[in-house]
């Protein structure tokens, strides 16, 4: 049996790396399950074994010590030095300033199932609108023909481009599951999803969107 050593002062978060991890699939898993977790929490957590078996749903400590060695490994989930609260105010007011830095090009909106969007950066209002109604078909179509593309071709992912002549995307739709709620983030160009920003805006809308347990 492995030993772990808890660092006393830590508080647990999840990395952008595990907070796309927590929303980019329907699936449920335990590490997803833990993270999705941290994410409903009004602040960051203490790293203690109790809080561990609360936010992992388990009394056995050496499986929970496992799972967060796992989370870690991945590079899912970090120990900030100080206590972080929940992103504050409303939605359409913070949203913008999230969605801003996840873009190259500056340009990314959010929208929710039905293709209306929730917050935009850098797109004109209508153009946000058409993407936001595309989108919502495109998710359309992926639920259509998702047995083909799990079962016959082993493809999971669930995001879908608009590609140039090289493949590179020109505009990419990426779906975030959370609790019952599916909204994506449609980017033109480059994303930039290994921003602390992404992960402010999954537990921004993890809170909304979710009750705490």
């Amino acid at each position: 049996m492995s030993n772990y050593t808890l660092t006393e002062g830590l508080y647990l978060y999840p990395t952008p790396a595990g907070a796309y991890y927590a929303v980019s699939s329907e699936e449920t898993d335990r590490p997803r399950e833990f993270l999705r977790k941290l994410l409903r929490q009004k602040e960051t957590q203490a790293l203690t074994i109790e809080n561990l078996q609360l936010l992992m749903d388990s009394n056995n400590e050496q499986k929970c010590l496992e799972l967060l060695h796992h989370c870690q490994r991945l590079r899912w989930v970090e120990g900030l030095s100080s206590v972080l609260e929940r992103p504050e105010g409303a939605l359409e007011d913070i949203l913008p300033g999230y969605l801003s830095k996840l873009s190259e090009s500056g340009k990314v909106l959010i929208a929710e199932r039905q293709g209306f969007y929730l917050a935009t950066h850098g797109f004109p209002h209508e153009v946000a609108e058409e993407l936001s109604a595309l989108s919502a078909e495109i998710a359309t179509v992926h639920d259509r023909r998702a047995g083909l593309l799990v079962n016959n071709m082993g493809i999971s992912s669930h995001t879908w481009a608009i590609v140039d002549v090289f493949g590179n995307s020109e505009v990419g739709f990426w779906p975030l599951f959370i609790a019952n709620n599916r909204f994506v983030i449609a980017i033109s160009g480059i994303p930039h999803f290994n921003q602390p920003e992404f992960v402010s805006l999954v537990w921004a809308l993890s809170i909304r969107y979710t009750t705490t347990k």
